[in-house]
């Protein structure tokens, strides 16, 4: 063996650490805008944030302010199969993209689209029909977020944030910490918010918008990861 073809054998992958942070990013943002959507046009559901769902459900269950009871249920049943599909999906593979991980955020983007050209096209939706619109989605974020946890990038699930703010106090220097991994979780937090923001002003538009471009966004995800960083 040559010393070149030598040196190419052993050569490092790619790293593609940096990529796939940025991907799971963009799926935090879409998430904010799915969030926004479900809670602002769908009776005050999460359909990602399962931590907000549950409380929204544990007070509905004693019938306080007149929250909603099924479209809370619903929405958690559907991100519980979603996960499980997605689970037995990716096999135990994690740390990497895999041909897996582009189906299943390609499906989570094809659904979420559909649901969005569902909404335009049915304006007043009956209560039935938007109960269901609830838990499709709620599968869809549940297959994202098992997804992103395979992936495993530190800090960045996707869906929530609570536990990077709670990584980016204890880390900061005000609490004798190094700080090294501030940029990202702080990146995680603003673009939730950005993402919430931007499906509120999409929702002014329409309800299925918001759905259009979070679908479209997750799809580029799917084929960026698919081009750039299969293991």
């Amino acid at each position: 063996m040559t010393e070149t073809s030598t040196a190419a054998a052993v050569s490092p992958a790619r790293d593609t650490g940096p990529a796939l942070l940025r991907l799971m990013l963009a799926l935090t943002f879409t998430t904010g805008i799915v969030d926004a959507i479900g809670y602002l046009g769908l009776d005050r559901v999460f359909t990602a944030n399962m931590t907000g769902n549950v409380v929204i459900l544990g007070m509905a269950l004693t019938g306080a302010d007149d929250l909603p009871v099924a479209g809370p249920l619903i929405a958690l049943g559907g991100f519980v199969l979603g996960a499980v599909l997605a689970g037995r999906a990716l096999g135990g593979r994690t740390g990497a993209w895999s041909a897996v991980t582009t189906a299943l955020l390609g499906g989570v983007a094809g659904l979420v689209v559909a649901i969005g050209a569902v909404l335009l096209l049915w304006d007043g939706a009956p209560e039935p029909a938007l109960l269901v619109i609830t838990g499709a989605l709620g599968l869809a974020m549940g297959a994202q977020a098992a997804t992103a946890r395979a992936i495993g990038v530190k800090d960045v699930t996707t869906v929530v944030i609570t536990s990077t703010i709670t990584g980016l106090a204890m880390d900061s220097p005000l609490a004798g910490g190094s700080g090294a991994l501030w940029p990202r979780r702080l990146l995680a937090v603003l673009l939730m918010l950005a993402g919430a923001a931007v499906g509120a002003a999409l929702l002014r538009v329409h309800a299925g918008a918001g759905l259009l471009v979070a679908g479209l966004i997750c799809a580029a995800v799917a084929a960026i990861g698919h081009a750039r960083c299969r293991g």
